[in-house]
């Protein structure tokens, strides 16, 4: 029996490849983002799709690729974020045996943060993972500088000095290091924040947040961190004051 008896045979164009997953058909549209984060690229896609087009039934859109991962990490760093924070508490508490100083020390963290994300702002460099990892490596340092300066002063109320005479002492004394500190983790990564060949997407923002932070983080741990041990003293300062009571 001849083809053409039971067929319509045409010669017309049709797509030269039918991809499929899950053995549905797929067609894959790519696309280069530059110049913007592809957080808020991929939300105005969405949202002009939203408006502008109507799927029939049977069809939907998803988006991959890079966007897939970079939501894949953010959840991950939702998970990592915590759990470094509680760390850094947890070896804080077991370096000075004392929540009241670890809470104190950790104090630095979030006015770090903020440093962080003001110097994201003046560059204006979106939030994204690398910047999210800035977050905790700037955890980290802005808790040492903390240390450096606690760790003193409480040594000073050990020898029995008065607080006010520890707490100008320690600071006066711990100025030094902590600028040292300071500048040679935030010069560290100022030719990362000035990057723009391979990779600059990438290093920009993580030297972004870690610069900003420790600035802001430096400068308030010499001048919030005295105040508030002042007003939450250590043990030592207690166990003084309540001597001085009973005599």
């Amino acid at each position: 029996m001849p083809l053409g008896e039971v067929a319509d045979i045409s010669i017309i164009y049709g797509p030269n490849q039918i991809s499929r997953e899950n053995g549905k058909r797929r067609i894959v549209v790519t696309s280069n983002v530059r110049g913007r984060d592809l957080g808020s690229f991929v939300d105005d896609i969405r949202d002009q799709v939203s408006k502008k087009i109507k799927l029939p039934a049977g069809y939907w859109t998803e988006y991959g690729g890079t966007f897939e991962q970079l939501t894949s990490a953010k959840q991950r760093l939702l998970i990592v974020v915590p759990i470094s924070l509680l760390l850094i508490f947890g070896l804080l508490f077991m370096a000075f045996n004392s929540a009241r100083a670890a809470l104190l020390i950790f104090s630095g963290v979030p006015l770090a943060l903020t440093g962080g994300i003001a110097a994201l702002w003046l560059r204006d460099i979106p939030l994204s993972i690398s910047a999210g990892v800035g977050f905790i490596a700037l955890s980290g340092v802005a808790v040492l500088n903390g240390v450096v300066m606690l760790s003193f002063i409480r040594d000073l109320e050990r020898q029995g000095k008065p607080l006010q005479d520890a707490i100008i002492e320690g600071a006066l004394t711990r100025l030094r290091p902590v600028l040292m500190t300071a500048l040679v983790a935030s010069l560290g990564f100022v030719p990362m924040a000035l990057n723009t060949g391979a990779g600059a997407e990438v290093q920009r923002p993580l030297a972004t947040v870690v610069i900003g932070g420790i600035i802001s983080s430096t400068i308030l741990t010499l001048l919030v961190l005295p105040a508030l041990y002042k007003w939450f003293p250590s043990r030592f300062s207690l166990r003084r004051s309540k001597k001085g009571l009973n005599t």
